[in-house]
């Protein structure tokens, strides 16, 4: 719903006033990996990165270098996406989200399949962004990403919250 996906049923969903799918269509600078991320198969890591990054033209070349050696990703750089690993489509999913600075990001299940060592630099980067004030909404059932990352804790069952935990 954040992300302008689906709709709620009840209630809305507001940036700055402006509320989403009414007034604005799109929630301004709010990068997003829902479930598996998806790329273009036949083009590599970077060139799919760098096809994104063209559309707003906030980064360049460097900045995508930057985020694939952030994630552990930029010896696979010039592979094709299609060869690559559930982890590391993972990891390009996150470079993606995070490579243009955005002052919400929402991430469901963002580890899933990646190695522990890019776990500790990802979350490195995400306690970075949380310091710097960026609203971060992960979605995960492992315990230790709460621990580390959450200010709040809400457990959702069937759709509804049921119960709310404050962490710090």
């Amino acid at each position: 719903m954040i992300c302008g996906f689906i709709n709620p049923t009840e209630g809305e969903i507001s940036f700055d006033g402006k509320v989403l799918n009414k007034d604005i269509k799109i929630p301004p600078n709010t990068r997003c990996l829902i479930e598996n991320p998806s790329f273009i198969p036949m083009m590599s890591g970077y060139d799919n990165l760098k096809l994104l990054a063209d559309i707003t033209k906030k980064i360049g070349k460097e900045e995508i270098i930057k985020f694939l050696k952030d994630v552990n990703l930029y010896d696979e750089k010039d592979k094709s996406y299609y060869k690559y690993s559930l982890g590391m489509k993972q990891k390009l999913g996150i470079a993606q989200a995070i490579m243009e600075d955005p002052d919400i990001l929402v991430l469901d299940e963002p580890f899933n399949g990646i190695e522990d060592e890019s776990i500790e630099k990802i979350r490195n980067i995400l306690l970075e962004y949380k310091k710097q004030g960026k609203i971060i909404i992960i979605a995960s059932h492992i315990k230790e990403d709460m621990d580390i990352l959450a200010d709040y804790v809400y457990e959702v069952k069937n759709g509804t919250i049921n119960s709310i935990q404050k962490t710090s």
